[in-house]
């Protein structure tokens, strides 16, 4: 792996390239700077090997998060742009113009105005893969309406399904909308779209909407509400907390257990290894779920939660403990397979999925602002990105 040399409080300091191997090595990302679901899709496209150079803007993109912490920027590359400038979107023009795939989070019709839209980029690179990641979409009467991951999921009917019934719906933090139904569907999008543009040489424009993924997740679901096997509301399905064996249980030192144990085998481990087996109603009576909740609850009252731990370690029961974000890393089949990985002093998630030929990795941590221009302007063939770092008149060199 090669380096290049960047100025830090210290001195110099030597930044990994991100280029490297993967399934997507050799395929180029240019990233116009954003928060939530665009950075998360193109650290997913940069995991797999893409080499990213992400756009940001002067003064950085309002994250509340210092960015050598910003994980979502790893295995990418940044250069800095002013987009408002005279010359600004000419240079994002150059990278589109070398680009197999673009990414941009603005509201509908920003990017036009800024002189990089999907026109604009496909004037100079017909071939181009334009994502557009947005929570309402190119259009309808929402479209330039602002809105967060929770709006998103509230009107998609997925918010709605989550939580006790007793109880105002349960956040998800941002996983289910940002990340699941945003980021998740923008990569499959621009990815679809990249195998079609190398096969007929045209590129197209991708728009994922959060509130199109976030509704798409939940199709099973609808088609058990149609066939009458969900009802429309909390806490009264197989999967929703409705089923008692289906759910968390507080233990004894005041922390969870999650239970799944729902196939007949598995249920058979579960109320055996928990010590119900003989007082337990029939699961199949869901008029005495109820009973069978308190029951269960009370069971795992009388033990903490490494106890039961314990007790389930090896079997089919389909039970585990509910970790925290800082234990998770430890648990030894996470540890065993390498899910977390230590990078730059920073604990995080390994790239995901795995691949038999194409490894992946974290090959550089969070991309500095504008650290990388000198490298990508060489490895791009975009000069124009240096005009920003050249002194100006009166200026020492």
């Amino acid at each position: 792996m090669s380096h290049q040399w960047c100025h830090s409080a210290g001195g110099l300091m030597a930044v990994a390239r991100t280029p490297g191997h993967g399934p997507l090595a050799g395929v180029r990302v240019v990233e116009l700077a954003g928060i939530g679901p665009g950075p998360f899709a193109a650290m997913l496209l940069a995991d797999l090997g893409a080499d990213v150079v992400r756009v940001d803007r002067p003064g950085g993109a309002g994250l509340a998060i210092a960015p050598e912490y910003d994980v979502t920027n790893r295995n990418k590359r940044s250069v800095i742009v002013d987009l408002k400038a005279e010359h600004g979107p000419a240079g994002v023009l150059d990278l589109a113009e070398r680009a197999d795939i673009l990414i941009e989070g603005y509201r509908p019709g920003v990017a036009e105005r800024l002189g990089v839209g999907p026109e604009a980029c496909h004037a100079r690179n017909p071939k181009l893969v334009y994502g557009r990641m947005t929570g309402w979409g190119q259009e309808g009467p929402l479209a330039q309406r602002a809105g967060h991951d929770i709006a998103y999921i509230a009107l998609t009917g997925t918010l709605g399904m989550i939580g006790n019934p007793d109880e105002p719906p349960a956040i998800p933090a941002n996983l289910v909308g940002d990340y699941a139904g945003g980021s998740l569907y923008l990569v499959v999008g621009v990815l679809a779209a990249l195998h079609h543009a190398r096969a007929t040489g045209t590129g197209q424009v991708v728009d994922a909407a959060i509130v199109d993924g976030a509704a798409h997740l939940a199709a099973m679901i609808h088609g058990m509400l149609a066939a009458g096997g969900w009802q429309d509301q909390r806490g009264a399905n197989l999967l929703d907390g409705g089923c008692p064996f289906y759910g968390t249980y507080e233990t004894a030192d005041g922390q969870y257990m999650a239970v799944g144990a729902l196939e007949q085998q598995f249920y058979a481990e579960f109320v055996e290894l928990l010590g119900i087996g003989d007082e337990a109603p029939s699961r199949k009576d869901v008029s005495r779920w109820s009973e069978l909740r308190e029951t269960v609850a009370a069971r795992f009252k009388t033990r903490t939660r490494d106890e039961w731990t314990a007790v389930f370690e090896g079997s089919d029961a389909c039970v585990a403990p509910v970790l925290s974000l800082r234990e998770a890393p430890a648990h030894p089949h996470l540890a065993a397979r390498g899910t977390f990985t230590d990078h730059g002093g920073i604990t995080q998630p390994a790239p995901a999925p795995r691949f038999s030929a194409t490894r992946t990795a974290v090959r550089s941590g969070p991309a500095q602002p504008g650290a990388h221009v000198e490298d990508v302007a060489r490895e791009w063939g975009v000069p124009r990105l240096l005009e920003g770092l050249r002194p100006g008149p009166g200026e020492g060199a």
